[in-house]
């Protein structure tokens, strides 16, 4: 699924070129979807809400017979003790089954991921794109990555090691917040944008460009 437009493409691919045009560093932007499907985090639901049926079915299974009973007509049923466990086991499995299905849909699956679960998995995939795309693949190790997982809504700055001793982490903070400004407002080429000027900006000061610098990584938005 494409996010952005041909024309929106070619305007932030304008945009790494001429943040490029100050600095030795290089920029490659990239846009996903989602980074990751979170299949654990909703198997954990799963199992967790059906370990809490089986406790509340511990706790309260008199009860339980009973509005069964109730349910079935309101004849009393002789229970035996595998016909009880055949019952409760079933109740377990269905609501396993139910919470996994009601998480098939996306909306739901990504509200019941906790914040910092997000926040970790978009780092992680931020990182491993910067490996694939940009680490060590500059002569003077210059390549920065701005990452943004829309489903998780946020975003990652990963530099290579000669720009992480000299630009602190903290450093990439006006970036984000300008970049991220933009695109709660529905401007997401105009977010990317900002973000590379920003950064732009911020290689300009510590990797002047030379003048025998070559462009060492596309300039075009990588969307996934």
């Amino acid at each position: 699924m494409a996010y952005l437009s041909e024309a929106d493409h070619r305007r932030i691919s304008d945009a790494v070129a001429a943040a490029e045009e100050t600095t030795s560093g290089e920029i490659v932007t990239v846009l996903a979807d989602r980074s990751d499907g979170y299949s654990d985090i909703a198997l954990a639901w799963a199992a967790a809400l059906a370990f809490l049926v089986m406790t509340i079915l511990a706790w309260f299974g008199d009860w339980m017979l009973d509005l069964f009973d109730a349910l079935a007509g309101g004849w009393n049923h002789e229970w035996t003790t595998p016909g009880i466990l055949a019952l409760f086991t079933a109740l377990t499995i269905a609501i396993f089954l139910l919470v996994w299905l009601v998480q098939l849909w996306s909306p739901v699956k990504f509200a019941l991921v906790p914040g910092k679960v997000k926040t970790a998995r978009v780092r992680e995939r931020a990182v491993d794109l910067f490996k694939v795309g940009a680490d060590r693949r500059t002569v003077g190790r210059t390549g920065v990555v701005i990452y943004l997982s829309l489903r998780e809504r946020r975003a990652e700055i990963v530099a290579d090691a000669a720009i992480n001793e000299m630009v602190p982490p903290e450093t990439w903070g006006e970036a984000m917040t300008d970049m991220l400004d933009e695109i709660a407002e529905g401007r997401m080429a105009d977010g990317i944008i900002a973000g590379v000027a920003d950064v732009g900006a911020i290689l300009s000061q510590h990797f002047p460009r030379a003048e025998d610098d070559k462009n060492e990584l596309p300039d075009r938005l990588v969307e996934l």
